[in-house]
């Protein structure tokens, strides 16, 4: 005979009458129910898998209640090195025996020693390695302390025990309705609307700040922390001194005021996070995976469904993650470029020149934009090794050689172009020059020319267009050189032949009888009437005097200033 207990979760009632239907969203925990009067879609339980890892890359994770374990040691060096960001790792799993409570969360102590189960009200404590019982009990929660011998039970909403050696040492009851608690450096106690932090020793209130917190998130040298909200993230800076030597006029309120300081806030929901150093690596609710250092955010990957992370291994240079279905992923992201971000925050300068040689050319320009952001310019431009990026620094730093050099090799017009901009700004006008002759920009060199008055660059920009079809730009520089008979020959070689008419009749009379002439010759080739009309309408100035008035004193003018 087969029999089976089941246990009653909860009961829910949405008033709707008779349940006719009921159905599942393959690969979530929705379900849909059918009712008489309407419909009605939940969630059960929670999609976060109960799984931890410890620092060393030993996974434990609960599927149901069957405890499973792999360890990322066991992995072949070559293979993770040449394991893909994003790509599911073949470890190999150990039933490591069923746990006696359905657990919900696994978590194990800062020394990697023990692990915590916890789930349907109560909680387990085993050894990390054999999973044999330490110690169990009831509760809500339950967190470690960075002392592995310490930890703590929420016991209700308005009661939280803290534990040493697996023994009660004393109960804490804040004057909040907690809706959860968070371990580390301090103890914290979170409501609907604010978030309490107690010493582990002393019990006592160091700090209270009015937040909606979800999370609460340690950095291991306990100097930051992260407080994560429904939508945004807070980070602070936990002043161990000023809690230390803090005297009773420091404590207002009972809580010692001083003992934060807000450093940041960024507008990304946290769904999980880690510390690594002073960087702080989460995954967002739009399935990203970024970390934050010094006020900027940066993307590592973008994934195409929920990852959960686990821990980061300063050995393989990665960081691990897992789905819903206990998937273990990676991604790289060294740890000297954490080590010389976290340098640079701290203006430990000397450090961040020394680690910078540890860091691949590969991730130098990756650095150099994160310098760029913090302000320091001419460190970045030293770091990059991007050429696009190295040429916008050196312009914003007023590196004219620098830029020089880079455009030299690029060949690109836009540069040229960029550098002379910047040359003028400068004042120096023989690499403004240079930068618009090899851009090309023939417009530009007009004005400098023109405006510094310079023959020579005249000159040169005038063939230099016409060689290369620029007709109106050597036209004017023609015209300002006083070339007049080539500013005749551009108008004619462009069959502007009235146009050279009127031009010879103002400036050189004399060839007003060749051009009028080729211009009937031009019209008469044409095939429209009108065409051949116009040109025959055409008077040369020699045979029709009368329609030409001050033509004769014209050419002797002419004369009198081509013997000068």
């Amino acid at each position: 005979m087969l029999i089976i207990f089941l246990l009653l979760e909860t009961t829910l009632n949405y008033g709707l009458e008779r349940v006719w239907c009921i159905t599942a969203l393959k690969g979530s925990n929705t379900i849909a129910i059918g009712y008489d009067d309407g419909s009605v879609t939940i969630k059960l339980g929670r999609e976060e898998p109960a799984i931890s890892m410890d620092s060393t890359g030993k996974i434990l994770w609960a599927k149901h209640s069957e405890m499973q374990q792999a360890n990322l040691k066991t992995l072949d060096q070559a293979i993770l090195d040449a394991a893909q960001d994003g790509e599911r790792l073949a470890l190999a799993v150990k039933d490591m025996g069923a746990c006696e409570i359905y657990p919900k969360t696994l978590q194990h102590s800062s020394n990697g020693r023990f692990v915590v189960a916890c789930g349907d009200g109560e909680y387990i404590v085993y050894t990390a390695m054999a999973l044999r019982n330490k110690a169990f009990g009831s509760c809500l929660e339950f967190v470690w302390s960075t002392d592995p011998s310490i930890y703590a039970i929420r016991e209700s909403s308005t009661s939280i025990a803290i534990f040493k050696n697996f023994k009660e040492v004393c109960k804490i009851k804040p004057d909040i309705i907690m809706t959860g608690i968070d371990g580390g450096p301090l103890l914290s106690a979170r409501s609907s609307s604010s978030l309490c932090f107690f010493d582990w020793e002393t019990q006592s209130l160091i700090r209270r700040i009015e937040i909606k917190a979800k999370h609460v998130y340690w950095s291991e040298n306990g100097e930051l922390v992260a407080i994560a909200g429904e939508n945004s993230f807070f980070i602070l800076r936990y002043n161990v001194e000023a809690v230390a030597n803090a005297s009773p006029d420091d404590v207002i309120d009972d809580e010692i005021e001083d003992s934060f300081e807000v450093i940041g806030e960024q507008n990304e929901c946290v769904k999980t996070g880690i510390w690594v150093g002073d960087c702080f690596i989460f995954t967002t609710s739009t399935n990203r995976i970024n970390y934050y250092v010094g006020g900027e955010i940066v993307t590592i990957a973008h994934t195409n469904g929920a990852l959960y992370l686990l821990g980061y291994v300063q050995k393989d240079n990665r960081i691990y993650l897992c789905d819903k279905d206990h998937n273990i992923v990676s991604y790289k992201l060294l740890l000297s470029v954490l080590e010389y971000q976290t340098a640079v925050m701290r203006k430990d300068f000397d450090l961040a020149d020394k680690l910078l040689n540890k860091i691949p050319k590969n991730q130098r320009t990756r650095v150099a934009h994160f310098l760029e952001k913090q302000g320091f310019k001419k460190q970045a431009l030293a770091v990059s090794v991007d050429a696009e990026h190295r040429f916008e620094l050196a312009l914003n730093l007023g590196e004219l050689d620098v830029a020089y050099e880079i455009a030299k090799q690029a060949k690109s017009d836009e540069k040229w172009k960029q550098l002379s901009q910047a040359a003028n700004l400068k004042s120096n006008l023989l690499l403004a020059a240079e930068c618009m002759e090899r851009a090309r920009d023939y417009s530009g060199l007009l004005v400098l020319a023109s405006s510094s008055g310079s023959t020579h660059l005249m000159d040169k920009l005038a063939n230099d267009a016409h060689n290369e079809n620029e007709e109106n730009i050597s036209f004017f520089a023609y015209l300002l050189t006083g070339n007049i008979d080539a500013c005749l020959n551009v108008l004619i070689e462009n069959d502007r032949l009235p146009e050279a008419a009127f031009f010879a009749h103002t400036y050189c009379p004399a060839k007003v009888p060749l051009i009028v002439s080729q211009w009937r010759e031009k019209a008469r080739s044409l095939a429209g009437v009108r065409q051949k009309n116009v040109g025959e309408r055409l008077a040369d100035p020699i045979k029709y005097a009368n329609l030409f008035p001050g033509y004769d004193e014209s050419l002797v003018a002419e004369e009198g200033i081509q013997k000068k």
